[in-house]
């Protein structure tokens, strides 16, 4: 029986119709497989989240049963917490089934339901567009740079039902702006007067004009959308990475971190003056911690931050993780979500030595001081020739969390830093580490609950410490990610817990 399309699919499609027919029929093969990977992450969220809606859960033979209020049933299959296979093809609410992550959301009449079924339609069809634009397999050339490989990163957010909701987005800006389409973005630049500017770090002379303006570097939909073309001139061609607003550029050199005030996936995508401030501090302070790691972590370093004053116009320059790749030796760098595209990385014995080397450096840092966002786009790992993970890089400090008392402990400075950065809340600390590394990046790379507890139990030689004993003997937290979207009001980060494949609760 035909699955009805949702309006969102019938938009795409039309504009489709119009900006590249020849993706057309692709685009339409791709809908039902983007329909069941977005209603298996959003039966990932019903299952484990604290929906004030959802009153009791009863396991049964046949899979899981959500008691809702009112009376009311949903059902679906035994739920994996760690999935990242399409394992959902209908969930059944009173008896009825539902195959459409929106359509079921809109059944479910719970509050501000209506905007985020309308997120999930979204995001269905701009992942059956991502993955209709992809070269057929066997026909794209081994990937070798950072680039490449975060171009292959095509379904987005591994358990974010919005995993692909790019709202304001057109079809004709998804496929010029998007990285696995592949394409090449033309920045824009914005010259501002040095003395309405607040710069950090190194500004380099050529994003200078020769009055000594501070060049600022624009995404072309940031030009377009927020900033009307206003001062915009013409700039330099990048290429985008996973992050969609952060690109490298074609010439090469530093990684340019862009401002966008668009809400991809969860999150609107400006650069703070905070941000800016912090950058220079903090960028020093990662580089001295990354030094006690015996060179298995290496931190990219944040070289120059510039900002208008304003989240809407400013931008950062970093340094490209393959400067801890010795290329001439045949080593090259992945993002840790792209290892789902990398063959070795498919058996056990490979993501248990993977999981121990991210764990146990991680957990050193942890101790140290400084919990990492460490999730599958911060997160790289260095392999060697033949594919053994040898160390780690980290790039990205915006949303780390820093403990001056564990590093006061430990006889490490403490940087002149203050804000949302710098926190001794233990459970803070280990929720940031915990619910990135292990919840995001591990879980994601095992790829299912079984397969994340056998990496995991190779993962020996871990550092002693209290943070190891509660990743050991505790549930994992997790983002609430789907309750977050639903909670429009309440502000910051909500939490749930996953069965921990190593406690075995």
């Amino acid at each position: 029986m035909p699955i009805p399309s949702s309006v969102a699919e019938e938009a795409v499609a039309a504009e489709l119709a119009t900006v590249r027919p020849a993706l057309a029929p692709a685009y339409d093969a791709a809908l039902r497989g983007a329909r069941a990977a977005v209603l298996t992450r959003l039966w990932r969220a019903l299952a484990f989240e604290p929906l004030p809606w959802v009153v009791g859960r009863e396991t049964g033979p046949d899979g899981l049963v959500l008691l809702l209020t009112g009376g009311r049933r949903l059902e679906g299959p035994p739920p994996d917490p760690y999935a990242t296979a399409p394992y959902v093809d209908r969930l059944l609410l009173d008896g009825r089934a539902h195959r459409g992550a929106g359509e079921l959301v809109r059944a479910l009449r719970v509050p501000h339901g209506e905007d985020f079924a309308a997120e999930l339609d979204s995001s269905t069809a701009s992942l059956a567009l991502s993955r209709a634009g992809q070269p057929p397999a066997g026909g794209e050339r081994a990937a070798r740079t950072v680039r490449e490989w975060e171009q292959r990163v095509v379904d987005g957010h591994p358990y974010h039902p919005n995993c692909r909701s790019r709202p304001g987005f057109s079809v004709a800006e998804q496929l010029a702006y998007a990285p696995e389409h592949r394409p090449v973005v033309d920045l824009g630049l914005v010259s501002v007067r040095a003395g309405e500017c607040l710069v950090t770090g190194d500004w380099p002379e050529r994003l200078r004009d020769a009055g000594g303006r501070v060049l600022l570097p624009v995404h072309p939909w940031q030009a377009a959308h927020v900033l009307k073309h206003e001062r915009v001139a013409a700039g330099f061609s990048a290429h985008p990475l996973m992050a969609l607003r952060t690109l490298a550029p074609v010439d090469g050199g530093p990684h340019v971190k862009t401002a966008l005030n668009a809400r991809l996936t969860s999150s609107v995508r400006d650069i703070s003056v905070y941000s800016v401030e912090t950058a220079a501090a903090l960028s020093a302070f990662a580089e001295g911690l990354a030094k006690r790691l015996d060179g298995r972590l290496h931190i990219t370093r944040t070289l120059g931050a510039a900002t208008a004053h304003s989240p809407d116009l400013a931008a950062v320059l970093r340094e490209p993780p393959e400067a801890y790749a010795d290329a001439a030796a045949g080593e090259q760098v992945l993002p840790v979500a792209a290892l789902a595209c990398y063959p070795p990385a498919r058996s056990a014995a490979w993501r248990a030595r993977f999981a121990r080397l991210a764990l146990s450096v991680c957990l050193r840092v942890l101790e140290l001081g400084v919990a990492l966002e460490a999730h599958g786009q911060n997160l790289l790992v260095v392999l060697s020739p033949d594919g053994e993970p040898l160390r780690l890089v980290y790039r990205d400090l915006a949303d780390i969390r820093i403990s001056p008392d564990r590093l006061r402990a430990h006889g490490l400075p403490v940087p002149p830093l203050s804000g949302r950065l710098v926190t001794d809340d233990v459970t803070v600390l280990r929720r940031k580490l915990f619910g990135s590394l292990l919840t995001g990046a591990l879980g994601a790379t095992a790829g299912s609950a079984g397969a994340f507890a056998e990496a995991f139990a190779e993962a020996t030689a871990l550092p002693a410490t209290a943070d190891t004993a509660s990743l050991l003997t505790r549930p994992l937290p997790t983002k609430a990610l789907t309750l977050m979207r639903l909670s429009p009001a309440v502000p910051g980060d909500q939490w749930t817990e996953l069965p921990n494949p190593l406690s075995g609760g």
